[in-house]
């Protein structure tokens, strides 16, 4: 299986090609259109800014790629965020556009970003939870978040409810890091792999 992980220059890659390891399986950080285009599935990780992550899909010609791809692909923190339509992020950017979601500022009392471990809920089946415990946790790090809407599988609430896994046709995202999830992360990485 060809596993490709799109280099957006954040600083989770190889604790992501770390847990894909973990599994069994290669994977190849790539940010060439071919390498990409040629996976079995693709992984879009994101930690830091939405503009320079769009800056550097932009660069590397990666947006209609990513837009069109019909290969399995996993969006991961800000991977999740990008494939919607816009993000307030830096004053507002257009983003992917795959999706029809709007991206938020966390508004609440506490602290923000929301960072560590917090509870997923199911909100229909899916493939992706095989041997995951419904309200499991999995580790946050965000400041910015997704309403629920028609893509939710499953919830979070900081306050308030939003989406922590999206999934629509062969385009998924969750909003924590399975990487850094231990044992149940790395269960939902391979139940992307196998899906």
């Amino acid at each position: 299986m060809k596993i490709v992980i799109i280099n957006t220059s954040c600083g989770n890659l190889y604790s992501l090609q770390s847990a894909i390891k973990k599994i069994g399986f290669k994977s190849t950080i790539s940010n060439d259109p071919q390498i990409i285009t040629g996976a079995d599935k693709i992984f879009l990780p994101g930690v830091g800014s939405v503009v320079s992550v769009m800056n550097k899909l932009k660069q590397d010609n990666l947006i209609n790629i990513i837009k069109y791809c019909s290969i399995d692909i996993l969006g991961i923190c800000l991977g999740m965020q990008i494939l919607g339509k816009y993000s307030q992020e830096c004053n507002g950017v257009q983003t992917l556009g795959r999706l029809n979601y709007t991206v938020e500022h966390i508004d609440t009392y506490l602290p923000v970003p929301h960072m560590g471990w917090n509870t997923v809920k199911y909100k229909t089946q899916s493939a992706l939870f095989l041997n995951i415990p419904n309200n499991t946790y999995f580790y946050f790090a965000h400041s910015y978040f997704v309403h629920t809407n028609s893509y939710t599988i499953a919830t979070s609430n900081y306050n308030n409810l939003f989406s922590s896994i999206i999934n629509h046709k062969n385009f998924f995202g969750v909003q924590f890091h399975p990487e850094k999830s231990g044992l149940y992360g790395i269960q939902l990485i391979k139940n992307f792999l196998t899906l």
